[in-house]
């Protein structure tokens, strides 16, 4: 599944990357039947990516298939922002451009290296979310048995002065908040929006659960310290009744193809696979709150 660099998981998780990959391509070759391939008209979607690197890891998708998703949406006519300048787009009364909004997922160095280039050449702008106790070294992603490079702090400060990446929260320590204390919950999810604008000296108003993980507990840390929208991973469209707090945001993942990646952005994977939820069962356990949905 991955050498030493890549992601560490059981083989029951790593049975899931092919299954799921498989039933992604049944999927999209079903809405292209459907659909012809033209895209749902309505509300706005989130993509996220978390690495663009070719290495041996389900989260890295490749620089070549990076570029020629981006190229799709620029051939398509997308206008192509960060989460919050999606959020207002969609709000505002203008909305004849397709709108993307675009993120990245903990703050691996290679999408500075490889993803940030191909977005100045598009005009593109994108959300990167951290945890900052990770970008500095307290804490580390339990994952990667060797952890890639993440950004550092500098960079960060002149990446998010620089305005094609802008940098939001992602938490202190990327835990499971279902599975942590009041206490706990509400300082990973207060500490990283303290912590972050201390660092980048501006206001951050926009939050992600880690693996989209949160319930009506977390979801009200959110609103109590101050963020404005906060994106999930349940796939979706998000629309004028959508919680601002609960945005719909579809993974583009490493096995996509461009097929896969159309349907994504068009509409043709707004609900989740079969048997993702068992996944999530597994692998985050049994028994805990359930998440809640964006809408």
């Amino acid at each position: 599944m991955t050498d030493d660099r890549a992601r560490v998981a059981s083989s029951r998780v790593g049975v899931a990357y092919p299954l799921k990959a498989a039933l992604t391509r049944a999927r999209s070759a079903a809405w292209l039947m459907r659909s012809g391939g033209d895209p749902d008209a309505c509300g706005w979607r989130i993509i996220m990516y978390h690495r663009v690197a070719d290495d041996r890891d389900e989260l890295a998708v490749s620089p070549r298939r990076f570029r020629e998703q981006m190229a799709f949406l620029a051939a398509c006519g997308y206008r192509v922002v960060g989460v919050a300048d999606a959020a207002d787009l969609a709000a505002s009364s203008d909305r004849r451009e397709r709108t993307i909004g675009l993120s990245f997922d903990d703050g691996y160095r290679d999408v500075a290296e490889y993803a940030l280039p191909v977005l100045a050449e598009y005009g593109f702008r994108a959300t990167v979310f951290l945890a900052t106790g990770v970008t500095d070294g307290r804490a580390r992603f339990t994952w990667y048995r060797r952890q890639p490079p993440l950004l550092g702090w500098d960079e960060i400060v002149e990446l998010d002065r620089a305005g094609s990446l802008e940098f939001e929260a992602h938490t202190v320590t990327h835990p499971n908040l279902l599975a942590v204390g009041d206490g706990a919950a509400r300082n990973e999810i207060s500490g990283s929006k303290t912590e972050l604008e201390e660092r980048l000296g501006r206001a951050v108003t926009v939050f992600s659960y880690p693996a989209g993980l949160f319930g009506e507990r977390e979801r009200h840390f959110v609103e109590e310290a101050g963020y404005r929208l906060a994106v999930s991973c349940e796939p979706g469209v998000n629309l004028p009744t959508t919680d601002p707090l609960a945005l719909r945001r579809r993974q583009i993942d490493a096995r996509d193809g461009l097929l896969d990646f159309r349907a994504k952005v068009a509409g043709g994977h707004d609900t989740p696979l079969p048997l993702r939820g068992l996944y999530r069962r597994r692998r985050y356990g049994v028994g805990r709150p359930r998440p809640i949905r964006a809408s």
